[in-house]
């Protein structure tokens, strides 16, 4: 999903004329908005469950960094992304702000840094299960 977003949704809403995309970014701010937290804790809460587990095993070193990494994720997103996509959220056509394409370009560039880091935890737990 959130590769999806970074790489095809939000690229393909950017493109869109007459700053077409600003509505659909502004619904799916709202829409991921409410759904993203539960899909952020539940994915923190699984690694450490996960490492907790396996501790000492084979590979647990990988699944408890995977899951720091996922807590540097969410520590991101509050930080970074949220308060960017709450302004975001509100926005129409009618009541956008004249640097609403810095604002969007800023939040396109943290979740790519967010993107490789949630990639990076998923492949210490895939690299964990060998």
């Amino acid at each position: 999903m959130e590769f999806a977003v970074a790489v095809f949704v939000n690229p393909i809403l950017d493109r869109l004329p007459n700053d077409g995309g600003v509505e659909a970014r502004s619904d799916g701010a709202r829409v991921l908005g409410r759904v993203m937290p539960f899909w952020y804790i539940g994915s923190v809460v699984l690694g450490a469950v996960w490492s907790t587990l396996t501790w000492g095993d084979a590979g647990a070193s990988l699944v408890a960094a995977g899951a720091a990494l996922l807590v540097v994720s969410v520590v991101m997103s509050i930080l970074l992304l949220v308060p960017i996509n709450s302004r975001v959220a509100s926005w129409s056509q009618e009541g956008v702000p004249a640097d609403w394409k810095q604002q969007v370009g800023r939040w396109d560039r943290f979740h790519y840094v967010r993107v490789g880091v949630i990639v990076l935890a998923f492949t210490l737990f895939a690299v964990a299960l060998v």
